[in-house]
């Protein structure tokens, strides 16, 4: 074994995760999985944790996204170049693939939190010369390519993220953090240091059980069919028949495929879903697996723009090193955060002028809606009747809806949403005023969670694990109008913080009665407020940065971990 990297910390958590957003400048991400995982590592910077961060480089990215006047989807690489943004590391290490071996090295960015502390993340690259062409390619795309390539990738960050880890002298990890299934294979990686000298093939019970005490799974797909299952015939092709006969005899898998999430639950001692309602849907997905709640937080600093780190430098000064301060928003003067909210849209309009020439009203009841383009966000709900939008804006005041994201290449429903909502607003020209931002990244993000007037969130109830993006604009003031899903659950206080679409009963609200909620709101309650009474209105936004903003966040969410996931001696029961 290496000996210890020079400046590591002893005992880290490495944290395992495909994607990791850390810049909008490095496409290392695809959406909201990716920016939580880069929010969990710099609050653990900011909170000085031992951590590590692993996970692939991507060098073209997830992809570009280009819309027509019809908003019809393209695609495009987004291709980048490490080297002026990461360290290139020395060690090389190897693994096997389809009984080849294939060279990996890593890259590393620092991230240094506010007290002082600092986090590695290494981003590991099979773009080498003695690789083939092939598996040069192997860490270019994210969520590209088909079965064979996705397993290949996941072995690459599961079992090449432990060996370089190893290389870079982590001889002793206090906890292996996979955050989905995706790095499953890590656990494979362990069971194989476990059995070093006497194979795969001589893993005992005792053996397992060593390496599911080393492990913690957070679980975020609350829909069985979307987690990644490799049938074992490519498993078999890709990992080798050793490999596959250990993790059947260990009873990791079934006879037909390779499920990376039952993987990870089979593996871990501690596993959680990320939110308290996805909890409960969880444990009914697993029922054989005790699943636990850490519900999702964001990095406060990162997501607060420059008109609100202001007003709270001033108003709350350690909000920063401690983000529970932020409940004493309560006592900002409304129209100071009437201010600040100002500025921050007048920062948002303009971006948006910038980036698609389109002039918004900076008086109009300003909507935010960006999320992945895929069937169950319900991109096109707002829309569902026209008319009825078209009389709310006309009667109760100015209303303009600005939306972001991007539908996966393969995902023709998300593309043909994303089509439907340009022909709505087409449609609604003459009386409510539409942008859809293309390209949606980090960068765009900061300025639409700041800078509208309201965050509108409509998924199909039960299928959003937790969803951050209005955590992100609760920082800065915007309260959310959401189906009670995901964390809205939680943070919801009706009229207070926000508002709900439907009703909270446990069953599913009929999408009619969904659509005739969420005009209702808008029509009797939200509109009249903002252009009626904007005092009012105020008070709802500082009560969101006050209750919301002050709980969930990425501060919050790490202590939650070390406390009841990375300790040593966290072990809960198991079904028997």
């Amino acid at each position: 074994m290496p000996r210890k990297a020079q400046g590591t910390q002893a005992s880290p958590v490495a944290y395992f995760s495909m994607e990791v957003a850390l810049d909008s400048a490095m496409p290392t991400y695809s959406g909201g999985l990716g920016v939580l995982a880069g929010d969990l590592l710099r609050a653990a910077a900011d909170a000085g944790m031992a951590m590590v961060g692993v996970t692939l480089l991507y060098r073209k990215g997830y992809f570009r996204q280009h819309l027509d006047a019809q908003g019809k989807q393209s695609e495009s690489p987004a291709a980048w170049s490490p080297e002026p943004l990461l360290q290139p590391m020395a060690p090389r290490v190897q693994v096997s693939l389809e009984g080849r071996p294939v060279t990996i090295r890593a890259w590393r960015s620092l991230m240094r939190g506010v007290s002082g502390g600092t986090v590695p993340v290494y981003f590991l690259d099979t773009a080498l010369p003695e690789n083939s062409p092939w598996d040069q390619a192997i860490t270019d795309h994210l969520y590209g390519g088909d079965d064979r390539y996705r397993l290949c990738q996941e072995t690459v960050l599961g079992m090449g993220g432990v060996a370089m880890l190893r290389a870079l002298g982590y001889e002793r990890v206090q906890a292996f953090h996979m955050n989905e299934g995706h790095s499953a294979l890590l656990g494979l990686a362990l069971l194989e240091e476990q059995t070093w000298g006497r194979g795969l093939a001589s893993a005992t019970p005792e053996d397992v059980e060593t390496v599911r005490q080393r492990c913690v799974f957070t679980t975020h797909t609350p829909v069985r069919a979307a987690h990644d299952r490799f049938p074992l015939s490519i498993a078999t092709q890709v990992l080798g028949r050793e490999r596959v006969n250990a993790l059947l005899a260990a009873g990791c898998c079934d006879n037909s495929s390779l499920d990376m999430t039952y993987l990870a639950l089979s593996l871990s001692r501690y596993i959680n879903g990320v939110a308290m309602l996805h909890r409960a849907t969880s444990a009914a997905l697993f029922p054989d697996f005790p699943i636990n709640a850490i519900t999702n937080g964001v990095h406060a600093v990162t997501w607060t723009s420059y008109p609100f780190r202001r007003l709270y430098d001033r108003h709350i000064p350690d909000w920063r090193l401690d983000n529970r301060y932020l409940r004493h928003a309560v006592g900002i003067p409304v129209e100071q955060i009437q201010e600040a909210h100002a500025a921050a849209k007048g920062e948002l309009l303009t971006e948006v002028s910038r980036r698609t020439g389109t002039r918004l009203d900076p008086s109009a009841l300003t909507l935010g809606f960006a999320r992945r383009a895929t069937a169950y966000k319900r991109h096109d709900l707002l829309l569902s009747d026209p008319e009825r939008l078209r009389r709310i804006a006309r009667q109760q005041g100015p209303l303009q809806v600005v939306y972001g994201g991007k539908a996966h290449p393969r995902d023709e429903e998300g593309k043909a949403m994303i089509q439907r909502v340009f022909q709505a607003a087409a449609a609604l020209r003459d009386a409510v005023r539409f942008v859809y931002v293309e390209d949606y990244d980090m960068a765009i993000a900061q300025y639409l969670c700041a800078g509208v007037d309201l965050w509108l969130n409509t998924p199909q109830k039960y299928q959003e694990a937790s969803g951050t993006s209005g955590m992100k604009a609760a920082l800065n003031g915007v309260p959310s109008l959401s189906v009670l899903d995901g964390w809205w659950v939680e943070g919801r206080v009706e009229g207070v913080t926000g508002w709900a679409i439907g009703d909270d009963h446990p069953s599913d609200t009929p999408p009619d009665r969904e659509t005739a909620s969420l005009y209702d709101k808008l029509e009797y309650v939200i509109l009249p407020m903002f252009t009626s009474r904007p005092l009012a209105f105020a008070q709802v936004m500082r009560s969101a940065i006050a209750l919301n903003g002050s709980f969930f966040n990425a501060q919050r969410m790490v202590h939650q971990y070390a406390e009841r996931a990375y300790a040593p001696n966290t072990k809960l029961a198991r079904p028997q």
